[in-house]
């Protein structure tokens, strides 16, 4: 049946236009239900729904099925996931407003779908002739979808009358619950429903707090937010600014917001100013006047909770941050655009009444709020790793209300804070699902004839691999030939994942989701299947591999002659560890072909290096720290600092080359669609800690140019003090922007620099097998060099951009995971040890030191009394103009050494941390007695890392991504 539905309207000259609107319906659609007899017997693909399945409800006790509207999908998915839960008739309009409203929860309810023994059924009820209704003048679009919603229900209900199995609506909207039952539809409010499945009480404690009538903290009443209305009419006339919010991880009363069209962040500060905003939520700020503007606070403040001194937050912002030489645009919130929630992972702290049924859950992620949720089951959780989402933040409430969702684990288990680590950052870790698993190769896997025809066979070259021990992703080969003019035939192999990865196919889409292979200490998660990153994909020695290979002829001195590409087929020699490569290079009575490969490699390497130097390339530094673990328990048993060889350095500058090489071959080729990676200059304000710590040591920086930068780090050397020069290259890299993907036909050419290499473009081809970018670029040669064809996304410069962006998500939240691994692995470490090392102030804050240690890289802040504790035995005096904090006779600087004792703090499971106290030098009343008897002194660091590349292939080939030119590559 076709309906149409005609009308009139006038274009901009005034002609009036007929516009038809045509909408297919269909009387032949099942209704789901297994041997329904009013229906055709079909068959879609879905799981039944089930006549006489028994019914979990007391309130409904015959078998049923559930209709949940809209809102009941957006706020109580926790609910319909539960197994007690099943015959679900999920509507296509409740699935497109989910698609609309989020597209992450929108996957996990296709998840929820492709569970079979859920029994949910999608009906297609606005193609169906007996459920459709037309919109009607002036009906808003959500009243038209609940009317929808309704209309389907009530046609269920009496479709299935007399078949023994009823229909029953749910939702959670008040209005549609009342016109639904108005209209005589079966209906109920999820909470009703949850509360009568008495076989499964842990239900109630995740239902979604929707209604917050008197669950607020009337201490605390927020100003209210501007309708969405007057947001969009404020930013449109300029007296409101739209940004990201970002908390800050050391003070929860203070947050940045990133607007465009300033030069620096709107500094927000107080709990009135940040208004209800949490983690990466777009708001609208109001800015104040220019007398008002403020400077960071140099506080450390950490919210306790239930036994929270709220004093601090009545004083905040001190009174010395307003109006301050260098003060930055300050503002308050007045409303969000676009709540960002999400679900979260921490702990519960117990209200201390113990009758309560309200408690706090403390989340993992420090920029979080706490989270007031309603459970009967809190001496439960205690000491559980959970997993919470945020319902609502009603004015009157201090921290926002919502719902426990379910537990990970027991606190410190590792199992447990491996999964809060993965889930906090957002990162792809379930098995590979079987439409992927079913695009890969059968064994045993063989080269064909047209393979070889369309490939240079390289398998009588004496190629090679340099990677860490236990590496089995090995992704690059090289090889080093003399020529008989005296040059060197020098070729770079990259294992050739795109062949096996094709656009558009359930792996490739899987792999562009994940956008990054990830490295904790312990584990790693893969963006592609084993069979491809550990077998098919990896260049393991004395295996034909397929790869895509960068030739270059390069004199003695390590100058390019010529540069050509092509897919190849390989044979590696041998699969070396960098200490096993190191060895070949430095025994002369080596004289094989691989050593003398390697030689000549090495020697190469070294001009090349040198010469980036020369052109402006920054070294810097970043703590690099190497975990030994149990075998049988996979607990840290030893640390130690990562030790560098010149085989890091030689591996380090073929792949940079070869990224520099490909980038400039696919940017000729594709000038508006190019995938390439850039590193933008940090504006002169990043750069002012890092100035001023320097100049209160005696040095001037030159941060003008990042050549000027690097000549200034070379000259400030303190022979005395070793290690200064390496903390002040610590402090220089987290002066630095990120580095970024991007399409070449968004950004303008000036800007396609890479500050930390001084690039003029750059790229990354060189590990397909861990990053998606390189796959996409690895196509775009491909097409290049005439070895596979072009396809119409591959051209589409705005589909590659949002491809771009989100694989800078993944890759920075691979970084954070990263990072955050270390940090749980160094908590293990020390769960059951007190140790005495040395370290370095890095920097003084009002009311805290942050000190680094360097033997395990690990920086952490030691809290100071100050004048607010007046009960304090010894009062420490801030000085903001060196900085530098005071007690006893004693002076704190910056740079300063100090001895710390390490441990962690476990008298209270909740708040399991990694603490650090001072011991030297000594402040009666506030240093810890040295443990006996005191550690022996370390020797001192070198004075600048050795230009050469780390052993972690977590970020290989990304040097100066963060300003590291460093390659990394963990297993």
């Amino acid at each position: 049946m076709l309906k149409q539905k005609v009308f009139l309207k006038k274009n901009r000259r005034g002609n009036v236009l007929k516009i038809v609107r045509e909408h297919y319906l269909r009387d032949d659609l099942w209704c789901g239900v297994d041997g329904c007899s009013k229906c055709e017997l079909q068959t879609s693909g879905q799981t039944p729904l089930s006549r006489s399945l028994e019914s979990p409800s007391t309130a409904v006790p015959e078998p049923h099925v559930l209709i949940p509207d809209t809102n009941v999908i957006l706020h109580q998915l926790e609910i319909l996931s539960s197994d007690a839960i099943k015959n679900v008739v999920l509507l296509k309009t409740v699935l497109d407003e989910a698609r609309k409203r989020s597209p992450p929860l929108f996957k996990k309810l296709t998840d929820l779908m492709s569970a079979t023994d859920k029994r949910c059924y999608v009906f297609i009820n606005e193609h169906h002739k007996d459920t459709f209704v037309e919109r009607v003048a002036g009906e808003t679009s959500n009243d038209y979808s609940d009317r929808l919603i309704r209309r389907a229900a009530h046609w269920y209900s009496e479709h299935l009358e007399g078949s023994g199995l009823r229909a029953l609506l749910l939702t959670d909207d008040r209005d549609n619950l009342r016109r639904a039952k108005k209209e005589g539809v079966p209906c109920m409010r999820v909470s009703a429903y949850v509360w009568s499945l008495s076989a499964h009480p842990e239900l109630v404690d995740q239902l979604a707090a929707l209604d917050c009538a008197g669950a607020g903290d009337h201490a605390v009443t927020y100003p209210e937010h501007l309708s969405l209305a007057a947001l969009q009419s404020g930013v449109r006339t300029g007296r409101l600014r739209q940004g990201k919010f970002f908390a800050r991880d050391d003070n929860y009363l203070e947050a940045t917001v990133m607007v465009e069209g300033l030069d620096q962040p709107v500094l927000l500060q107080g709990r009135y100013d940040l208004n209800r905003a949490v983690q990466d939520d777009i708001v609208a700020v109001e800015l104040y006047p220019k007398d008002r503007w403020s400077v960071p606070s140099n506080m450390a403040l950490l919210d306790t909770g239930f036994e929270n001194d709220y004093s601090c937050e009545r004083d905040f912002p001190p009174a010395s941050c307003l109006g301050q030489p260098g003060a930055q645009p300050t503002g308050r919130v007045v409303g969000i655009i676009k709540r960002k929630w999400r679900q979260y992972c921490g702990m519960v702290e117990l209200n201390p009444i113990a009758e309560e049924m309200s408690h706090q859950f403390v989340p993992a992620n420090d920029r979080i709020p706490r989270v007031v949720i309603q459970t009967a089951r809190g001496r439960q959780l205690a000491g559980q790793r959970v997993v919470v989402s945020i319902d609502s933040w009603p004015r009157n409430s201090r921290y926002p209300q919502g719902h426990f969702c379910r537990d990970l684990g027991k606190i410190g288990t590792k199992s447990a804070e491996n999964e809060v680590l993965l889930l906090e950052h957002d990162v792809p870790h379930s098995h590979f699902s079987e439409p992927v698993l079913a695009c890969l190769p059968q064994l045993p896997w063989v080269i064909t004839p047209q393979d070889e025809a369309n490939r240079v066979d390289l398998r009588h070259v004496d190629v090679c691999s340099v990677d860490p021990p236990g590496c089995t992703d090995i992704d690059d080969a090289l090889h080093c030939i003399p020529l008989k003019n005296g040059n060197y035939e020098v070729g770079v192999h990259i294992a050739d994942v795109s062949h096996f990865i094709r656009p558009g196919t359930a792996i490739d889409k899987e792999a562009a989701n994940r956008g990054t292979t990830v490295y904790l200490i312990d584990k790693r998660i893969d963006m592609v299947p084993d069979l491809l990153s550990s077998n098919l994909c990896s260049l393991r020695g004395g295996e034909t591999r397929f790869a895509f290979s960068c030739i270059w002829e390069i004199t003695p001195k390590a100058e390019i002659v010529n540069t050509k590409f092509h897919k190849s087929i390989i044979r590696s020699r041998a699969a070396l560890t960098y200490a096993e490569a190191q060895l070949k290079i430095d025994d002369v009575t080596q004289q094989d072909a691989v050593s003398i490969s390697l030689r000549g490699l090495n020697m190469l390497a070294k001009q090349l290096k040198q010469r980036r130097l020369d052109d402006g390339a920054l070294l810097l530094a970043s703590p690099e720290i190497r975990f030994h673990i149990d075998s049988e328990t996979h607990d840290p048993i030893d640390v130690q600092s990562k030790q560098l060889l010149e085989t890091n350095s030689m591996v380090e500058e073929f792949m940079l080359l070869a990224n520099v090489s490909v980038a400039e071959q696919i940017l000729h080729e594709f000038p508006e669609c190019a995938l390439l990676r850039r590193h933008p200059e940090p504006p002169p304000s990043n750069f002012l800690p890092l100035i001023k710590a320097a100049r209160l040591q005696g040095f001037e920086l030159d941060v003008s140019s990042n050549k000027r930068l690097q000549e200034s780090l070379n000259s400030a050397v303190k022979p005395a003090t070793p290690y200064f020069n390496t903390m002040l290259r610590i402090m220089a890299t987290r002066c630095m922007m990120q580095a970024v993907y991007f399409c070449t036909g968004t950004v303008s050419r000036e800007l396609y620099q890479h500050y930390g290499l001084a690039a003029p473009i750059y790229t990354h081809f060189t590990s397909p097998i861990r990053r998606y970018a390189d796959i996409i670029v690895h196509r775009l040669l491909a097409v290049v060099t005439g070895q596979d064809s072009t396809y119409k996304e591959l051209l589409d410069k705005r589909r590659t951009q949002n491809t771009c962006n989100h694989i800078n998500y993944r890759h920075r939240m691979a970084q954070y995971s990263q990072r955050a691994s270390v940090g749980l692995h160094t908590h293990l470490f020390f769960r059951e040890r007190v140790r005495e090392e040395e370290g370095y102030v890095l920097q003084v804050k009002q009311n805290a030191v942050s000190v680094l240690v360097p033997k395990y890289g690990l920086e952490s802040t030691i809290l100071l009394p100050g004048s607010e504790r007046q009960n304090a035995t010894v009062q420490f005096v801030y000085d903001e103009q060196v900085p530098c904090q005071s007690a006893a006779g004693v002076t704190l600087r910056t740079f300063d050494k100090v001895i710390v004792q390490l441990s962690v703090e476990s008298r209270n499971i909740q708040q399991q941390k990694l603490v650090m106290k001072l011991v030297k030098p000594e402040i009666p009343g506030f240093t810890v007695e040295p443990l006996e008897p005191p550690p022996e002194p370390l020797p001192e660091p070198s004075a600048a890392p050795e230009p050469t590349k780390p052993s972690s292939k977590a970020s290989k080939r990304q040097r100066a991504d963060a300003a590291r030119p460093t390659k990394k590559k963990t297993k």
